[in-house]
């Protein structure tokens, strides 16, 4: 297998109103896991620009990009996939969630703002955004890698 560089992703923590906005990206609803918004890095371009276009491509909203809270990453040690997330803390400043907004990537299918008692009943990744998102605003913090999760 031929080593490759990790992949570098932004995602956003949006907390409106007590809940967590959460996306399915699996196209053909392939999984029930859900993650927060946002995708890779393009080169020459900002981490917070990066995540105000993956917020508004994948949920039609606007947002403005505040602190690093979290670093996680995973890898498939099947294929060499790695992947670097880096988690801002986001607020909404303009749209809402839209049943009719379709991903122009075709990506994300299903988005949805989840309470904390709600997400004990999902699949999500990773399995420390409740503490960060809903926890206090300390420094940001580090999830060890781990194998890639379908």
């Amino acid at each position: 297998m031929k080593p490759r560089f990790p992949r570098l992703a932004t995602r956003a923590i949006i907390v409106h109103d007590g809940r967590l906005l959460l996306v399915n990206a699996y196209a053909g609803h392939r999984s029930d896991l859900w993650c927060a918004p946002g995708g890779g890095a393009q080169p020459g371009q900002s981490l917070p620009d990066n995540l105000v276009r993956e917020v508004h491509e994948e949920c039609g909203l606007q947002v403005s990009v505040g602190p690093l809270a979290l670093v996680n990453e995973f890898h498939d040690p099947r294929t060499g996939f790695h992947q670097v997330d880096l988690f801002f803390r986001c607020t909404v400043t303009a749209g809402r969630l839209d049943p009719g907004w379709s991903d122009p990537e075709r990506v994300v299918h299903t988005r949805r703002f989840f309470s904390q008692a709600e997400l004990a009943s999902i699949r999500f990744k990773p399995d420390s955004l409740p503490d960060v998102a809903f926890g206090s605003h300390g420094p940001a913090r580090y999830d060890p890698l781990e194998v890639i999760v379908p």
